[in-house]
């Protein structure tokens, strides 16, 4: 935890690449773990949703369990920390493959979601947002997939589906910051789905130290100045308290 408070200390533009293992630690299963949801459904793909009602209401039913799993869940100590970093002007913010909003929940203010928000509904006709808990109950109370009031248009969970094209303007605002960065501190990620996992690679490239922390291998730990595969709440509070 020493070599990574150091790099804090003395890097002046900091960013955090967040994935699904900082979440796991408040509870949400990884999506793509033995029990998170794609081990027992298929996933929709975005075409599929579109064009078949049938796949817009299985999309629906999925989303319904894994909104249970959102809404009960709170930020961790690994969000805790990342927020007061922000706030203490330690790290320019966070870019996050994560859909569950618990950093903005923690405190983080700077935040780039890559895949969006599951917890808000966007229609795909008029580009209205509504929160995720009006419609999802909707869905439960008349089982049936609800339509936009505003135009009649598709809703969808604003998330990047499988199939679907991250939002551009996100992505290259993720790249710029990477290649603005001293330091790029990298938690819970597999760094294996892209193109978000090439962010801290981009980072490093363009001049900035790179820590790992996950608990399982990436393809990029040969490219870390520190790896570390314990705790992610564990080692960011530690790393918080040499800080202070």
């Amino acid at each position: 935890m020493e070599e990574i408070a150091k790099l804090v200390s003395h890097s002046n533009r900091v960013v955090a690449f967040t994935g699904a293992g900082i979440s796991t630690e408040s509870g949400i299963p990884d999506f793509r773990s033995p029990g998170g949801v794609w081990a027992t459904n298929t996933p929709v793909m975005f075409d599929d949703f579109v064009a078949d009602p049938a796949a817009r209401y299985e999309y629906w039913r999925q989303k319904a369990i894994t909104h249970h799993e959102f809404v009960g869940s709170e930020p961790n100590a690994g969000h805790r920390v990342l927020a007061r970093w922000e706030q203490a002007g330690l790290v320019r913010g966070v870019i996050t493959q994560n859909i569950d909003g618990l950093h903005q929940i923690a405190g983080s203010q700077s935040v780039i979601e890559l895949h969006g928000t599951a917890r808000e509904i966007g229609c795909l006709g008029c580009g209205e947002r509504f929160p995720a808990e009006r419609w999802v109950s909707y869905f439960e109370d008349h089982d049936a997939v609800p339509d936009c009031p505003d135009c009649g248009g598709l809703l969808k969970h604003a998330t990047i589906s499988f199939g679907q094209s991250l939002d551009q303007s996100v992505l290259e605002t993720a790249v710029q910051w990477c290649r603005e960065a001293d330091l790029m501190i990298a938690v819970g990620s597999s760094l294996v789905v892209e193109p978000a996992a090439s962010l801290p690679r981009i980072a490093q490239e363009s001049g900035a130290a790179l820590v790992i922390v996950n608990r399982d291998d990436t393809p990029l730990d040969r490219f870390a100045d520190v790896r570390v595969y314990e705790s992610i709440g564990t080692v960011l509070t530690a790393t918080d308290g040499l800080l202070r």
